[in-house]
């Protein structure tokens, strides 16, 4: 197998990648650089995200940067501020040995003053976003008159970002003898077009299928109604104890409110998207690496160049229109040869564009249950168990205070000591999820068997209509197979008054069930639906008839009497059928 020792690479660069651990190259690295040390001519390479793109043109334009000349020798275009100074600082650490190597960032958001003096003094690569590189050649302090590379990192995102027309500017500005690299994940039509202008029989090097994603991440997603998206989102992190990584969403809007909800609701997660200024995205990002935020939630423009190691999860909030898009999201996941998790949260429309996204994946995304708050609590209880008995004892630190301790526990059974620790951390999970209703809005082959096989426990429910609204039996089940509560729904028996209903639905559905059809309307009046007591329950049907009111107040189980009712409301002659 080869290794970086074997490639022609000067000492000084082996040794810095030796301290970076990078000892056997990825398959794009493997390709570019070899190419890119014997060759001067184009290049397009087609690679993931976290393949080591930045290695694989950075070793080479290194390795043939002329340390004695202080003029711009290379420009690397990319999409965004992240992703530039990441790029940078990439390059610092592989030049950490070489002398006289002089890099400049230049990118919005930051001072420009600092960027014109770096460029003043001389540096040799520029690395930039297309808006601040033109804002710098028209002020005539970016002179690129001398570069001999020209690097396209990112190219088919800066095609989506509408900088076409700043690529082409800048460009006329180069020598037209120069080598041109292009880097990109997928390569869209655009992208194609501008190769065709610029570049001139490049040279080729794709690795992997560039239809399908990594191997070694597993694909699943959650179907629920799209009101119930944030507490499946929650789930998923409260299933999850140690994840680490980055919720993709649509808008700005919709990351920052997400981020703030789980904030408030004592997660630890972040928001990163285009309407932070460069010091909140350098704290954020800082904070994130640091892993003391767990959830980075993002969009995709902010979230291009992020290069974070170990991310346990990527998961989409919704299912990207680009099928592209999605391979790049969860690409970021099971780097290094490590397993990662890629996880859609979906809503019935949102279906056709999962099934997209499987055809381009090459693989059927699988379809899994949302966590129950029984699971949770059980995963959240062995987390701690687990956590407590890995956790470093510093006893020259503890000793002292051990003796009060012991004395003021002395009166507590060991088991009853276990219990009180464990519930200090636990309690919080058991208090949330008590009686949570299952978020999953899955098909009946799904899991319709799994539904089959436990008996079923009918709950009588009382609503607030009757034959007064026109109300038949047909209605009540359409009425109720339209809240999509569950997916055929068992109804038992049903008895419709001239102002009541009273209806027997299955008692594994109540939590839902009594909150959709509080939030409907039958023939525009407010549904008023509530549960009745075991005890009622558990009447004779004769007994129940006469104990039973016909008409109740706004709140469920406030019930007035049979008489006083019906002398408010006197009964309404019905019309007869002829």
């Amino acid at each position: 197998m080869t290794q970086f020792k074997d490639m022609n690479l000067p000492e000084s660069i082996h040794k810095a990648a030796i301290d970076l651990n990078y000892i056997t190259p990825t398959p794009i690295q493997q390709e570019a650089i070899p190419w890119l040390l014997e060759n001067d001519t184009d290049m397009i390479g087609l690679a993931q995200t976290g393949t080591g793109k930045t290695a694989a043109f950075g070793f080479p334009i290194l390795t043939k940067t002329d340390a004695s000349q202080y003029i711009v020798q290379t420009i690397i275009l990319c999409p965004t501020r992240e992703l530039c100074v990441q790029i940078s600082k990439d390059f610092q650490s592989f030049a950490k040995y070489l002398h006289g190597i002089r890099i400049c960032a230049v990118y919005g958001g930051a001072p420009i003053y600092s960027q014109k003096e770096a460029l003043k003094k001389g540096v040799q690569i520029v690395v930039g976003t297309p808006g601040r590189v033109m804002d710098l050649i028209r002020q005539q302090v970016l002179k690129l008159e001398n570069v001999t590379r020209l690097v396209l990192d990112e190219a088919d995102e800066m095609l989506n970002m509408g900088f076409k027309d700043d690529i082409f500017e800048i460009m006329s500005h180069t020598p037209e003898q120069k080598q041109s690299i292009l880097f990109s994940a997928t390569m869209p039509k655009e992208v194609v077009a501008i190769t065709k202008t610029f570049m001139k029989d490049p040279h080729r090097i794709a690795v992997g299928s560039q239809e399908k994603g990594a191997d070694n991440i597993n694909h699943f997603y959650y179907k629920v109604n799209a009101r119930d998206k944030y507490l499946a989102l929650k789930r998923i992190a409260d299933i999850n104890p140690k994840i680490y990584g980055i919720v993709f969403c649509k808008t700005r809007h919709e990351t920052q409110e997400i981020a703030d909800k789980l904030q408030h609701d004592g997660y630890n997660a972040d928001a990163l998207h285009g309407d932070l200024s460069q010091n909140q995205r350098d704290l954020v990002m800082s904070r994130f690496r640091s892993k003391y935020v767990q959830l980075l939630i993002a969009t995709d423009v902010a979230a291009r160049g992020l290069d974070v190691d170990d991310l346990t999860h990527i998961i989409n909030y919704e299912p990207p229109a680009d099928p592209d898009i999605y391979i790049h999201r969860s690409g970021r996941t099971g780097r290094a040869g490590k397993s990662g998790v890629s996880i859609t949260i979906v809503h019935s429309k949102e279906m056709a564009a999962l099934k997209a996204v499987e055809r381009r994946l090459g693989r059927e995304i699988t379809l899994t249950h949302v966590p129950t708050g029984k699971e949770i609590c059980e995963k959240q209880l062995y987390n701690l168990i687990d956590t407590m008995e890995n956790i470093e004892v510093d006893d020259t630190q503890i000793d002292a205070f051990l003796e009060n301790v012991y004395k003021k526990l002395s009166w507590l059974s060991r088991e009853e000591l276990i219990k009180r620790f464990v519930s200090v951390e636990f309690n919080r999970f058991l208090n949330y999820y008590k009686d949570t209703a299952d978020l999953d809005l899955v098909p009946e082959s799904a899991f319709g068997k799994a539904r089959e096989k436990r008996d079923i426990v009918f709950s009588k429910y009382h609503l607030n209509i009757g034959y007064e609204d026109s109300l038949t039996k047909r209605e009540v089940m359409k009425l109720i197979n339209k809240l999509n509560v569950a997916r055929g729904i068992e109804i038992g028996h049903i008895d419709i008054t001239d102002r009541d209903t009273y209806v027997e639905l299955d008692s594994y559905y109540d939590t839902q069930m009594l909150k959709a059809l509080n939030r409907t309307k039958f023939a525009g009046r407010m549904v008023q639906a509530g549960i009745l007591d075991e005890e009622k329950r558990r009447q004779p049907d004769s007994q129940r008839r006469q104990s039973e009111p016909r008409r109740r107040d706004s709140r469920p189980g406030n019930f007035r009497s049979k008489d006083s009712a019906r002398a408010k409301y006197p009964r309404r002659e019905r019309k007869s059928g002829n």
